[in-house]
């Protein structure tokens, strides 16, 4: 049963959502009979608990109070691929949102993101930025065009419960894929939970095979000078994904039976106990808590393996990005936003103080492994200035934090990014479902096919 609060707090949500339905498509800012701004934003995906939305609560209050001409709308939002466009191309979406890096480029292209070259140099952030983070955003014209405001590595999570079940020691997870694919089994055999399972639908698939691929040392996709890209995915380390998860699948029988899950239904599974491996972002310690219910005390993290001759751990992150379709009055409000809400906790000591205190006091993560979008130093002098509101089992992300910085960050492919997932999708869910897939023929097959959307 939901708690009251939780059932009011989602009427509300849902309220605030249909209220941005019809109002993002006006023309002119909207406002609130005091004259007041209304600023859709974008809060958390639909499920989120009621402590979720409390924090939320605290932190619209603390910006109100600063910028009394804005009213803060809070809208229930999660990125997902197959919908997007059609939610932006409808005006469907916030005010303010958020977009993964693999998904501005295209947004670029097609115009359909504000720019913020004058704001962002203004507030001082220009030169704050890794320059390959700042790549994200920056269009064909040199202008940009978002705030990157949070970045990870792809890295193993692990259920410790399911180790200590196993006879597994929950402090030392492997380090190879041949180790992982041993734990795996040695966890279906002792529990019968699934030892190793991956995403394999909505474009996650993809992004997942790519992730192993790099790991791997392969790459899925070849920048030239000239703006042009090649399709590559018909490598040894794409094979070496496909036959390690046809051996789990087929051999081993440690996959598990559910063989069309994604981001949100993985964790799902995940935080029910059900999976005692899977690959994903490092960041993801917060939404599993947050969203889906995980018991901390059984949450590990560790590195992704990384073997032959260029491996990597391929990155991510997300962008807060406004429409190109809103005013100036809607424009200007959504800046004081981003930059209170995502971007001063990066820089400022106070400003990273009281989002910890204000997260922390309503029970939500703070500390969650991240990658800094500004410097190294800049990020870890910020977990000194955060240190006494830290409340993840860091202690049990050891083996990601101690060791992450000596794997080699690796952006993901640029150019038909999500659609090539999406091909990739096919691909996944093929050697999944089929004892006798024909690995080569369907690499060499997805190879043509995504070359096709890169030459579009």
């Amino acid at each position: 049963m939901k708690s009251p609060a939780r059932v009011l707090l989602a009427g509300v949500a849902a309220l605030a959502t249909v209220g941005a339905l019809a109002g993002c498509a006006a023309g002119d800012a909207s406002e609130t009979a005091d004259g007041k701004i209304e600023l859709r934003v974008a809060t958390f995906p639909p499920g989120a608990d009621a402590a979720a939305y409390e924090a939320f609560a605290a932190q619209e209050k603390q910006f109100e109070d600063e910028h009394p001409d804005i009213d803060i709308i809070g809208v229930e939002y999660e990125w997902e691929g197959p919908t997007f466009a059609v939610q932006l191309a409808g005006g469907s979406l916030p005010d303010v949102f958020t977009v993964p890096f693999t998904d501005a480029k295209t947004l670029l292209e097609n115009e359909q993101l504000m720019e913020v070259t004058d704001e962002m140099d203004e507030l001082g952030y220009t030169d704050s930025f890794n320059p390959i983070i700042l790549d994200a955003v920056t269009g064909a014209d040199g202008k940009l065009y978002g705030f990157p405001r949070q970045a990870y590595a792809n890295a193993l999570t692990y259920n410790r419960d399911l180790f200590e079940q196993a006879g597994l020691d929950p402090d030392s997870p492997p380090t190879t894929w041949d180790e992982v694919r041993e734990y795996a089994k040695q966890i279906t055999d002792a529990t019968g939970k699934a030892g190793y399972s991956q995403m394999a639908i909505n474009n996650t698939g993809g992004w997942q095979l790519t992730v192993g691929t790099v790991a791997r040392g392969g790459r899925t996709q070849l920048d030239s000078q000239d703006g042009s890209a090649e399709s590559t995915i018909d490598n040894d380390a794409t094979k070496g994904v496909l036959e390690f998860l046809h051996a789990l699948k087929w051999e081993d029988g440690s996959f598990g039976s559910k063989v069309d899950l994604d981001w949100g239904t993985i964790n799902q599974e995940f935080a029910a106990g059900n999976i005692g491996m899977y690959t994903t972002g490092s960041d993801i310690y917060t939404a599993l808590v947050r969203d889906f219910g995980l018991d901390s005390a059984v949450y590990g993290l560790t590195v992704i393996p990384l073997e032959g001759d260029d491996p990597g751990a391929l990155g991510g992150g997300d962008i807060a990005v406004m429409s190109p379709t809103i005013d100036d009055a809607t424009k200007a409000a959504g800046v004081e936003w981003i930059d209170w809400y995502y971007m001063q906790k990066l820089l400022d000591e106070e400003a990273a103080t009281l989002d910890a205190k204000t997260l922390n006091e309503s029970g939500q993560a703070v500390g969650t492994p991240l990658l800094p979008v500004l410097s190294r130093e800049l990020y870890e002098e910020s977990l000194v200035w955060i240190e006494p509101y830290i409340n993840v089992p860091r202690d049990q992300m050891t083996p990601f934090t101690d060791a992450i910085w000596d794997q080699s960050p690796v952006g993901e492919p640029k150019k038909q990014t999500q659609a090539v997932y999406a091909l990739l999708d096919s691909v996944v869910q093929t050697v999944l479902t089929d004892e006798n897939a024909d690995i080569d023929a369907l690499l060499a097959q997805a190879q043509t096919d995504a070359q096709a959307l890169l030459d579009q």
